[in-house]
C-alpha cells in the first residue's frame, strides 16, 4: 500500500474509532451519560491508544528517516481529524464556536504529531 494512502487511512482511524466510542457515553439528544470530565480523558485515553497502536503498525515498514516520517505522519494525523472535526463543527453536529472547538478539543490533536515524531526519533537513536 503507498505510504500516504497508508498515513492517510490511519488517520481516519485515529479519528474514528474515538468517535465510535464516544457513542457509550452520550444519549440521543446529545447529553453526557457520564461525567463530561471523565469523558474527556476517556477520549483522550482512547485516541493515545489507537493512536500509538497505528503509529506502531506505521513504522514498521519504515527503514529509513524516521523523524521525518514522524514529522509528515503526525502532519497528515493532525489535518485529517481537525479536517473531520470541523467539518462537524461547520455542519451543526458539534454545537460550539470555532473558538470553542480548538480550545475544548482541537487544541488536544498535538499530541499526534509529539509522539510520532517522538517515535521517529527514538528509532533513530535505537538504530545508532
Amino acid at each position: 500500500m503507498n505510504k500516504y494512502l497508508k498515513m492517510f487511512l490511519y488517520g481516519l482511524l485515529v479519528w474514528m474509532v474515538p468517535f465510535i466510542v464516544s457513542f457509550a457515553f452520550v444519549d440521543r439528544q446529545g447529553n453526557f451519560t457520564i461525567d463530561e470530565t471523565f469523558f474527556k480523558s476517556i477520549m483522550i485515553v482512547t485516541g493515545a491508544l489507537v493512536g500509538v497502536f497505528l503509529a506502531v503498525r506505521y513504522f514498521r515498514d519504515v527503514e529509513t528517516d524516521y523523524v521525518r516520517e514522524g514529522v509528515i505522519l503526525g502532519i497528515v494525523w493532525l489535518a485529517v481529524n481537525l479536517l473531520l472535526d470541523l467539518s462537524m463543527v461547520f455542519g451543526g453536529f458539534f454545537q460550539m464556536t470555532v473558538r470553542q472547538y480548538f480550545t475544548d478539543i482541537g487544541m488536544r490533536y498535538l499530541s499526534m504529531p509529539i509522539y510520532t515524531i517522538g517515535m521517529g526519533y527514538a528509532l533513530v537513536q535505537k538504530k545508532n
